[in-house]
């Protein structure tokens, strides 16, 4: 999956796959997780977001499965 480099003091890279609703985020310390079922518009909030870290926390973290990518 291709990802966009964001600015973020947490988050280095952000993806997303409209056709199976999953996102992926790379973290600054290279780790990569990936969150099923995200809808297009929380991706799209996530993006504008001034707080990137902050809006994964609150409003994907905990409501979404999620795997780490090895």
């Amino acid at each position: 999956m291709h990802r966009v480099p964001v600015t973020s003091s947490n988050i280095r890279s952000i993806g997303y796959d409209s056709a199976v609703s999953v996102l992926e985020v790379e973290f600054n310390d290279f780790s990569v997780y990936v969150y099923s079922g995200v809808p297009l518009s929380l991706h799209a909030s996530l993006m504008q977001a001034n707080s990137k870290g902050a809006f994964l926390a609150k409003y994907i973290k905990g409501r979404f499965v999620y795997r780490r990518v090895e």
